[in-house]
């Protein structure tokens, strides 16, 4: 059984050793720890740091291509290295890569496909900024209601996969890749585990992802709704579309009961018009609910074929 560590990395020379260093060799039910590195174009001494601190693989995508991009090029490169789990962390130290051994747990029992570090369990990170804690609160509880999956933390970057996760997930490479991950695997019905861990968030540290607040929601919420949408396409049309529909037939009601009060139509063919809006749209969206199934049913096709397609390339 052989675990990859990887850490992505950018401009992170003053803790990356050290996280390096502190992730444990021996773990009970693991043969072999590789640890992985995935250098987004630092400007500093990170890679050679992190290769004078042991780490196996250092690959360097040469310049910053943004975390998405370089979770896709971990999972690619820890399939190469043979990995059966791979954990994704920060190299800044904000994790206890003693909490690995947790993390990984649950895979290697059969009992998840993903394993989730959660910040928010007996143990709330500290430090954490206040408005990152409630908007990661409200997306997961508003998501978790939508796909119908209790979801504990939507977008911590620790994270254990098992092989056929890595296999199976469709990585589109974005603004981020926590969100629509979990949604991928909901999606495909994996067995998804969230397990508390202790958080430090140190003073002073700036967010790869967060730039700004409003920059921050408006990509993430660009990207959840593109997720969901491909995942639950009839959910995701089909209720507006029974929402305007029964709106409109309450609209017409309304119209012919004042209509057959005195048989007049000019007093109320605002009522009509908008009954009429209501009912065309809800007409649009229902047909978009059915084009959107078509396509996921395509899609689910050509992933199928592409999850055949790595598992040969891959072949350990």
């Amino acid at each position: 059984m052989k675990l990859v560590v990887n850490l992505p990395a950018f401009n992170e020379e003053e803790k990356i050793g050290e996280t390096i260093r502190r992730i444990p060799r021996q773990i009970e039910g693991i043969d072999e720890v590789i640890v992985q590195i995935i250098d987004d174009g630092s400007k500093d001494k990170t890679v050679q740091t992190a290769k004078n601190a042991g780490a196996d693989f250092v690959y360097v995508n040469g310049i910053n291509r943004g975390i998405g991009i370089t979770f896709k090029h971990a999972a690619e490169r820890a399939l190469d290295n043979g990995a059966d789990i791979m954990v994704n962390m920060d190299a800044d130290g904000q994790f206890n890569p003693q909490d690995i051994a947790k993390i990984i747990d649950p895979i290697l029992k059969k009992e998840a496909d993903i394993v989730s570090a959660s910040r928010f369990g007996d143990k709330e990170a500290k430090d954490m900024p206040k408005t990152k804690y409630w908007l990661n609160r409200v997306a997961a509880k508003i998501i978790g209601n939508f796909m119908n999956f209790e979801i504990d933390d939507l977008t911590c970057g620790f994270r254990a996969y098992s092989r056929e996760a890595l296999l199976r997930l469709n990585i589109v490479p974005g603004f981020t890749y926590t969100q629509e991950t979990i949604i991928d695997a909901i999606g495909k019905n994996m067995k998804i585990k969230w397990v508390p861990v202790e958080v430090t968030y140190y003073s002073g540290r700036k967010s790869r992802v967060v730039k700004s607040i409003f920059n921050y929601v408006n990509n993430s919420g660009k990207i959840i709704l593109e997720a969901v949408r491909d995942v639950r396409p009839m959910k995701f049309f089909g209720w507006p579309a029974f929402v305007m529909i029964l709106t409109s037939f309450g609209f017409f009601g309304y119209f012919l009961i004042m209509y057959f009060q005195d048989f007049k139509i000019t007093p109320y063919k605002n009522v009509l018009l908008v009954g009429l809006v209501l009912l065309i749209v809800g007409i649009q969206f229902l047909i978009f609910a059915f084009i959107a199934d078509m396509i996921k049913s395509t899609r689910k096709l050509i992933e199928d074929q592409a999850q055949l397609l790595k598992k040969w390339r891959y072949k350990k």
